[in-house]
């Protein structure tokens, strides 16, 4: 009779754990990656599994250059970067919502040329924005980043948040 039972239990048990679970309920909008339906990548930068970068060093004078660029075939192009923060590595989409005209990096938004946007700017120019920000490389790793993050307009409208970009400053 117990052996019974139990091989129900374990039936049951069976049975209702097949019907239970679905992929969309186990991988909710909670734990999947927020990525855009344009990507927005940037040519000639380095990554090692992180956010992209690029190296300036103080003694070259410190220019920083970053080109936004989405694919041709997403039928879409660039109308402007709107918004840009700028900072210590620590800064996240919520300093980019928080930023207003006088905070935000660019005081006006920067054209876009067909699919691609570009972003130039000085150490220096950053250093006046941000003076509290580290921006001498300590002595190991011999370098210090600091991180940008853009707010995007497509041509329809659309607004896109691209991963952040650092740069690595080296002596």
């Amino acid at each position: 009779m117990k052996k019974y039972i139990i091989q129900s239990l374990l039936l049951a048990l069976l049975v209702g754990g097949s019907f239970s679970c679905k992929d969309d309920y186990i991988y909710s909008d909670l734990v999947r990656d927020n990525r855009p339906a344009i990507p927005v990548t940037f040519p000639g930068t380095t990554t090692y599994g992180f956010n992209p970068f690029i190296t300036t060093s103080i003694a070259g004078g410190g220019p920083i250059e970053f080109t936004l660029s989405i694919p041709a075939s997403s039928g879409r192009t660039i109308k402007e970067i709107t918004k840009i923060v700028g900072g210590a590595t620590g800064i996240n989409v919520a300093t980019l919502n928080a930023a207003t005209a006088t905070s935000a990096y660019n005081a006006a938004p920067i054209a876009g040329t067909g699919t691609t946007a570009v972003f130039t700017t000085t150490l220096a120019a950053f250093k006046t924005k941000y003076p509290t920000v580290a921006t001498t490389p300590v002595a190991l790793p011999n370098y210090t980043e600091i991180q940008f993050l853009f707010l995007v307009t497509l041509d329809d409208g659309t607004q896109i948040v691209p991963e952040p970009v650092r740069v690595r400053i080296v002596a």
